[in-house]
């Protein structure tokens, strides 16, 4: 049991990339449950989870000792946020600066995971993980930004259940996926110059990353695999 457990806490210190994708996957099934209550505990539990992806983005992203601090500077009034828009029922201004910070946050992170998965030259086990959160990372960043449009904006989006309402989380979400995945496939529709600027931007950037990884993905693959058969060649 012993080695069981040492296997796996090396295993999560070499893939923390893995472990943010799984948490933030997870998420999505927790969201399901607890968007539309209305029991504060549940809220509670999100805020608490939330918090939680914060602090797995702060571990992944592995930087100078000035970027980390930046991540520190940025993480913290999040974490508080994160606190206040529960305690205060998402009060208009505590909701809308939480989102602004997240935003900031989730755009540190997203660099950090990016320059991450740039920096070698080799395919390796943590960087095919980080493809995966750093697609997840953005769509959460998109879904605060989706939020804080909201909170400026009210009635930018609208939905085939309560068109007049404001969107939740969940739906947010939801769109942001479906946006950056390029599939087309929500039902909530951007309304106003502003939403519809910000779902535009986001299936830009959706397509060029996906393109960006797949591609360099396959390039290193198979420039690893040329080597391997040249070294075989060589006398």
């Amino acid at each position: 049991m012993r080695r069981r457990l040492e296997g796996a806490w090396r295993w999560v210190r070499a893939t923390p990339s893995a472990i943010l994708l799984i948490v933030q996957l997870l998420g999505i099934v927790l969201y399901a449950f607890m968007d539309d209550t209305g029991d504060s505990v549940a809220r509670l539990l999100l805020s608490l989870f939330g918090m939680l992806v914060v602090v797995l983005a702060l571990a992944v992203v592995r930087a100078s000792p000035t970027y980390t601090w930046l991540g520190v500077v940025i993480g913290i009034p999040a974490v508080l946020l994160t606190i206040i828009d529960w305690a205060t029922a998402s009060a208009a201004p505590w909701h809308l600066a939480s989102d602004v910070v997240h935003v900031a946050f989730y755009t540190y992170t997203l660099i950090g995971l990016l320059r991450y998965m740039f920096a070698d030259d080799e395919v390796g086990g943590d960087e095919i993980w980080a493809i995966g959160a750093t697609f997840t990372v953005a769509v959460w960043l998109w879904a605060y930004a989706y939020s804080a449009v909201q909170g400026i904006y009210p009635g930018s989006f609208t939905a085939a259940v309560d068109p007049e309402g404001a969107r939740s989380w969940l739906e947010l979400l939801f769109l942001s996926t479906t946006t950056m995945s390029s599939t087309g496939l929500s039902d909530v529709v951007p309304i106003q110059p502003v939403a519809r600027s910000a779902v535009m931007i986001q299936q830009i950037a959706g397509m060029m990353y996906l393109a960006v990884a797949v591609s360099r993905v396959v390039g290193l693959t198979l420039r690893s695999r040329f080597a391997q058969a040249r070294g075989r060649m060589e006398p």
